[in-house]
């Protein structure tokens, strides 16, 4: 079982030495949020809590996780970092095949690429990206990245995408996992078909039984079956030795946590009370 530490919301100057010390304690990796910008109104509801709300509001703290992966993989030598996870849907490709590939190169490879669609349409029209058909874009929009990331002179023409022959240097030396992102039966496809893993939002034990149960037919049905595949996940009913033992039963393979969380400190609380936090943790479960 690997472990991972999720940092959504914390300040920003506390990351490189969270890093630090979740390195030191033996956890796996660390779980990057993506946020563009927080909207005065919000035309559709947040899906991942039970009244659409938003739980964090106009002041919380958010950094680009890429340019996060970086800051953190120049003062560590072995955890690993993966975006959980970045919209695509307002992005451009090519343009975010440069940032990848290069966080991946400074990180000697310690990047994962956790991806999803965004479910705001502010953050889609906002930044010049379409709102309609958003699920048949990312599509293309993986298969471009996965092209670039490749490595070599590469060209794309398809229905949103369209260019000639190009190539990014320096290529990754190693492939780029991606992780897929997404509850729905569209999501856990694109998961089964062109992921190396899927990474969950909140969810409860017994609806992650039936993802995983899911992921398993669906990997059959693409022929992916027999190909290493992640299941991250941020379950929110089972915690301890016995929870996670459970998970792992389950085919979880990363458990991602906030420590800190567990021991009552705020997202703002001391920076040495949350180093405490990892260490206690990791004394426990790693």
């Amino acid at each position: 079982m690997k472990y991972t530490v999720g940092i959504a919301m914390t300040p920003l100057h506390e990351l490189p030495v969270l890093a630090k010390t979740a390195e030191e304690c033996g956890f796996s990796s660390i779980a990057l949020p993506d946020s563009l910008f927080y909207m005065e109104t919000q035309t559709t509801d947040y899906p991942y809590t039970p009244d659409g709300s938003r739980m964090w509001n106009a002041e919380t703290p958010w950094v680009d996780p890429l340019i996060a992966a970086a800051a953190m993989g120049a003062v560590t030598s072995t955890i690993e970092f993966y975006t959980q996870v970045l919209k695509l849907g307002s992005r451009n490709p090519v343009l975010l095949a440069r940032q990848v590939g290069s966080v991946a190169a400074l990180t000697d490879n310690r990047f994962g690429f956790g991806v999803g669609i965004g479910w705001a349409p502010e953050e889609f029209e906002w930044c010049g990206a379409p709102y309609a058909r958003r699920g048949k874009r990312v599509d293309e929009m993986i298969e471009v990245l996965k092209a670039i990331l490749g490595g070599g002179m590469v060209e794309y023409h398809g229905e949103f995408f369209d260019f000639d022959k190009l190539q990014m240097s320096p290529a990754p030396t190693k492939p780029v996992p991606f992780y897929v992102g997404g509850h729905t039966d569209v999501a856990l496809r694109r998961a089964a078909r062109v992921g190396d893993g899927w990474t969950s939002a909140m969810i409860k034990f017994d609806d992650l039984v039936t993802v995983i149960t899911r992921l398993r037919e669906l990997r059959e049905e693409y022929g992916t079956a027999d190909k290493p595949f992640e299941i991250q996940t941020v379950c929110i009913d089972r915690f301890g030795k016995d929870g996670y033992a459970e998970l792992e039963d389950a085919g979880v393979t990363d458990i991602i946590s906030v420590p800190w969380v567990f021991d009552g400190i705020a997202f703002d609380g001391p920076l040495e009370a949350k180093q405490d936090s990892l260490r206690k943790f990791a004394e426990k479960f790693i």
